[in-house]
């Protein structure tokens, strides 16, 4: 799979994407990285390009021009583009798994007051939002779409297995992991994973991980409710 990444700051990825597991992904050629400096398709001096946003405000905003010819440079028939934006859909486990199935991934960074308007209609396919807060710059929600991607693509996780059983996978959290010694600070093991019996493992994981979405997550469940109701009870909430 190819990504790339524009940025006004390709430097904030040198370390991320040259250790641990997406270093791995990238050195093996699992995963290619095209890093862009949106500053080369500056048009004004000193590279500068953002101005001030129509409408009065704080803070700047980058211009489309500039996003718009470094898209449309990097892009090719099977890209799918995608801007980095706290208005965006949100991204969970079933967006990165979608993203991990394309041919190559278009991700442009938000930064300052963020991108003109124009430039979505223009060359964007969709907007993405890691969460719903605001970071000083978009390379980290880049990063993060990144990395959730890259454990859906084969050989990049040693078990590969284990990102079936993951959080939000079947829209719960992931059960409780021990690990020696038994017993720690009062605290011990669960008498259940103990057992050796294969089918009391699974039932005390499958009970754990429901309980914990229960108490720490419970919109998880009800969503899941919802995305699997039939047609006809979902016509029936609307209209009760």
């Amino acid at each position: 799979m190819n990504i790339s990444i524009l940025s006004l700051f390709p430097s904030y990825f040198n370390g991320p994407f040259s250790s641990s597991i997406l270093g791995r992904a990238i050195e093996d050629g699992i995963l290619t990285v095209d890093l862009v400096d949106l500053r080369d398709f500056a048009l004004r001096k000193g590279g500068r390009v953002d101005d001030r946003t129509y409408g009065g405000g704080p803070g700047m905003v980058i211009e489309p021009q500039v996003v718009v010819s470094a898209v449309q440079r990097h892009s090719r028939p099977e890209t799918r583009s995608v801007l980095l934006s706290p208005a965006g859909r949100p991204f969970t486990s079933r967006v990165a798994r979608e993203f991990a199935h394309e041919k190559h991934l278009l991700l442009l960074c938000g930064h300052y007051e963020g991108i003109d308007a124009r430039v979505s209609d223009l060359c964007i396919d969709e907007s993405i939002s890691v969460g719903d807060f605001v970071l000083t710059n978009g390379c980290l929600a880049a990063l993060v779409v990144v990395d959730a991607l890259s454990r859906f693509l084969d050989g990049v996780v040693g078990c590969e297995s284990s990102v079936l059983e993951d959080s939000f996978e079947n829209m719960i959290l992931d059960f409780p992991h021990y690990t020696r010694p038994r017993s720690y600070l009062g605290y011990s093991v669960p008498s259940d994973l103990l057992s050796g019996d294969h089918q009391k493992i699974s039932d005390y994981r499958a009970e754990a991980a429901l309980e914990e979405t229960v108490r720490i997550r419970p919109d998880l469940l009800i969503s899941y409710l919802f995305d699997n109701l039939s047609e006809r009870d979902s016509l029936l909430i609307r209209y009760t």
